[in-house]
């Protein structure tokens, strides 16, 4: 029998976003999965794992029951966004430790958060629920232009639009709506002012009440009026991380967190930080592998230790930066041409990781028709010294790679 703790980890994710998060835990702990498909790639980093419907949460919840009875569970975490709130439930039925069901549910519906917000003197966007689009015009009217229309309980960016002249509203709206009918949680819209600004977030850690932000991350945005994400850049270094970590670590103390990993998500307006959102788990698109590398230091390592009721270590161990870009095509089509110059990533140490998650032939469809689903054809990653550094070396190594599509007729 293993001398190490065992945790449950609900919906491992993908192994091309979130392998490397179910790596770290491993590293440290015995781990069985609760999943929605019969384990591949996850089989070397668990001891065990039920088969259950992660959409169904009286499934996940039975499936749960299950293994705490066949192993002596330590802890229960997901990062997958979409199953905080049956986690959470999940964990309270085991008596494990965990952030309460009603905090969770707050994280995952925006209008929620936006309310604590206020109530806590956290600066935010104003923001007003819509559920028809006569509804969506009167917000406006209070709000004014440009507004942002979004779902109230959705995440990647999905259904998010910005609107400036008020005949693009309607249009606007139908986008937001079919992003906000995909939520099993609430399905309406909100609209809200736009903040005029760049974006950030704050990864953080909070433990028994206490919140550390250990970096900021810097966000790259496709072109308007869209927001999906095309890039990210964390620095141990960053000077901003001072500036905005205490709105950050406000927010999270306004939702009611008291243990877990936070991805706070925020804009600069007119030097002040305005919040978009608190994500109660590690961040998507390799957000915490890239804090790994540019500083040491360990957030799905920290996550099961506060699952375990653990103190989690924080201390940094690296002072670099470090760097991811998502390959996007010129224009939707087919998939024709993916490649990188092999003698250029072979003789390139700061280049981490090229991952291609499209294979020829395949649709690429970008927004509206999209979103980052259907539209990336993969990504890569670059390390250096500064933000500066990585920066120059991103655009060197985008120089290096080709995707193609072809127009459908």
């Amino acid at each position: 029998m293993s001398a190490r703790p065992l945790v449950l980890v609900v919906s491992p994710g993908d192994e091309t976003y979130r392998g490397y998060c179910l790596e770290q835990v491993a590293a440290a702990y015995d781990v069985v999965l609760l999943t929605g498909t019969e384990p591949s790639w996850e089989k070397p980093f668990i001891v065990g794992h039920a088969v259950v419907d992660l959409s169904d949460p009286a499934a996940l919840l039975a499936g749960g029951r299950v293994l705490a009875e066949r192993h002596d569970l330590t802890g229960v975490i997901t990062w997958d966004e979409w199953n905080l709130v049956p986690t959470a439930v999940l964990a309270r039925a085991l008596g494990l430790p965990s952030p309460s069901v009603e905090v969770m549910r707050a994280c995952r519906n925006k209008a929620t958060a936006r309310t604590l917000f206020a109530r806590h003197g956290v600066p935010s966007a104003s923001s007003m629920k819509a559920r028809t689009l006569l509804e969506a015009g009167l917000a406006t009217m209070t709000l004014g232009y440009p507004a942002v229309l979004k779902p109230a309980a959705f995440a990647a960016s999905i259904g998010v639009i910005r609107v400036d002249p008020p005949e693009e509203l309607p249009a606007a709206f139908a986008f937001a709506s079919q992003g906000a009918s995909r939520s099993r949680e609430d399905t309406t819209v909100l609209v809200e002012e736009y903040l005029d600004g760049p974006e950030f977030s704050v990864e953080c850690v909070t433990h028994r009440g206490e919140t550390t932000a250990v970096a900021i991350t810097r966000k790259h945005l496709g072109p308007a009026p869209y927001f999906d994400e095309t890039g990210h850049t964390v620095d141990a270094n960053d000077p901003l991380l001072a500036q905005v970590a205490p709105a950050a670590t406000a927010a999270v103390k306004a939702l009611g967190i008291t243990d877990g990993v936070q991805h706070v998500e925020l804009r600069l307006v007119n030097g002040r930080p305005r919040l978009i959102e608190v994500n109660a788990r590690i961040g998507g698109d390799m957000i915490g592998h890239l804090v790994h590398l540019a500083t040491g230091i360990d957030l799905p390592r920290a996550a099961a230790d506060l699952a375990c009721g653990r103190t989690p270590d924080l201390t940094p161990t690296r002072a670099g930066a470090a760097g991811i870009r998502m390959l996007y095509p010129d224009t939707s089509g087919t998939l024709t041409e993916r490649n990188i110059n092999q003698p250029f990533a072979a003789h390139t140490p700061w280049l981490r990781q090229v991952q291609w998650i499209r294979e020829i032939g395949d649709q690429l469809v970008l927004p509206p028709d999209g979103d980052l689903y259907v539209a990336r054809a993969g990504f890569y990653i670059v390390t250096g010294r500064t933000t500066a550094e990585v920066t120059e070396r991103l655009d060197t190594a985008a120089d290096e790679i080709t995707v193609t599509t072809q127009a459908d007729r």
